[in-house]
């Protein structure tokens, strides 16, 4: 009879055993979530305008609207909604994963981390702080996001055949990206808007935010080659080690692959293509539907120079896309706790009521209010953008009033928007980056969390600091 309960008892521990929800779980819960507070949230809105191409809202406009709170079917219908909501993104997402499974095809990346591998050997973690400056400048300067999505096929299997994960793969483009979009000087589509929203000169306050820039990169470069060593130390501590060893077993055979003259030459498009869509971007204001273009052009060139039938082209790009279904459902999932919001028409009234929270805050602690306020907004307003031209013509008078300048009130914004879009699943592009890397949502808040903490600190450390010096 003992031996019976001592045959059970590690089945009873192993059913007791706690599991963290799918991600598609947690997301559906929190549409519930949205869903319910319909209900309780009064429903009302803000008028708006237009202005030099930007919907801008009008400051002490908003006004109660009758409620119209999520229906049963609604909590359903927003996956749809979502789905198409974010449709450019979801198929961005598609095309560029399948663009680089023709370039996987191609055995050109095994050849090129074996080649990289063997001239950094004992040198590897340089590999990180340059790669993240590079992002981070990106972010800062040009106000790039979904358009770093496409390195992060490249640099995973890399850092991985260098010893290090997946995990650090990711964290070298997102992070990097972040810190810059975050501590942004130049980026028309965060500073450039608010600041024009604020009647103030573009790109004005630029000295100070250089150095906020500088602070926020290496404390993020810090955090990544502090994990990146430990793994290299010790593989088996990797958060993920099963990931990386798939991406491991799909590059093939580990033996010394021969870089050739095809890989070169292929690796000389995916260089092009890279500096057509930087100069697209900047010159011309691509956006998804020209980088997606530009992407499959990409893909069809790599795979003629490699000798790939059309029928190849197509089963490898299919590969490609395959093994992003996951991560582009979750945009589409995560979008539906927008439409929720935005047709149960409380967004406003949320809003409306964390500005006036900061409004009857002592000036000594507006500034910080204003920050915690736009820290809470980017949950349900992603956009960086979309967040300035919701919030900055209401913050920014409301600066004047309670004797913040609205320099520092652009600051809180900038850093109240970037700094989530590293963990919160409403950021498209972050959730795009993880399914490319192969890397799990709840593996990476396990990671990244005491990170985000601290980036949280610094950015209430350096809107204090701001407002302090009355910044300008």
């Amino acid at each position: 009879m003992l031996s019976n309960a001592e045959t059970v008892t590690p089945g009873i521990q192993q059913q007791k055993k706690w599991n963290v929800p799918h991600v598609f779980v947690i997301l559906f819960a929190v549409i519930i979530i949205a869903a319910i507070s319909t209900y309780f949230i009064p429903a009302g809105e803000y008028d708006q305008v237009e202005q030099d191409g930007r919907t801008i809202v009008v400051d002490g406009s908003y006004h109660i609207v009758n409620s119209s709170p999520a229906s049963f079917l609604a909590i359903f219908e927003s996956i749809h909604k979502g789905m198409v909501s974010s449709a450019s993104i979801i198929f961005y997402i598609f095309i560029v994963g399948g663009t680089f499974g023709i370039l996987r095809a191609t055995g050109a990346i095994e050849g090129a981390v074996h080649s990289i591998s063997g001239k950094l050997e004992g040198k590897e973690h340089f590999l990180i702080p340059v790669l993240m400056i590079f992002f981070a400048l990106g972010g800062a300067m040009l106000g790039l996001a979904e358009e770093t999505i496409p390195y992060i096929t490249i640099i995973v299997p890399l850092v991985i055949m260098l010893g290090f994960d997946s995990m650090v793969g990711a964290a070298i483009v997102l992070l990097g990206t972040s810190a810059g979009f975050t501590a942004a000087f130049m980026n028309p589509f965060t500073v450039g808007v608010a600041q024009g929203i604020a009647e103030l000169p573009i790109f004005s306050g630029l000295s100070l935010r250089i150095v906020f820039w500088a602070i926020f990169l290496s404390i993020n470069i810090w955090y990544v080659m502090r994990y990146a060593k430990k793994v290299k130390k010790n593989p088996e501590i990797s958060l993920v080690h099963e990931e990386s060893g798939k991406v491991l077993s799909n590059l093939g055979t580990q033996e010394k692959i021969e870089f050739t003259r095809a890989h070169k030459v292929a690796f000389a498009i995916l260089l092009l293509s890279l500096i057509t869509l930087a100069v697209g971007v900047i010159k011309f204001g691509w956006y998804l539907p020209e980088i997606s273009g530009l992407f499959i052009i990409m893909g069809i060139a790599m795979g003629l120079v490699a000798k790939m039938s059309f029928s190849k082209m197509a089963e490898s790009f299919i590969d490609g896309c395959s093994v992003l279904v996951l991560g582009a459902l979750v945009v589409g999932v995560a979008y539906g706790i927008l439409v929720i919001l935005q047709d149960g028409k409380v967004m406003d009234t949320i809003l409306h009521s964390l500005a006036g929270v900061v409004g009857i805050l002592p000036s000594q602690l507006a500034a910080l209010g204003m920050y915690i306020v736009q820290c809470f907004i980017n949950f349900i307003v992603p956009s960086g953008s979309g967040q300035a031209a919701l919030t900055m013509p209401i913050m920014a008078p409301l600066s004047d009033l309670v004797g913040v300048t609205r320099q520092t009130a652009v600051l809180a914004f900038q850093f109240g928007d970037g700094i989530s879009n590293i963990f919160t699943p409403t950021s498209g592009y972050f959730m795009a980056g993880l399914a490319l890397a192969g890397v799990s949502w709840v593996k990476w808040m396990k990671w990244i969390w005491p990170l985000i903490l601290i980036n949280y600190i610094l950015g209430a450390i350096f809107v204090s600091i701001a407002h302090l010096i009355g910044f300008h």
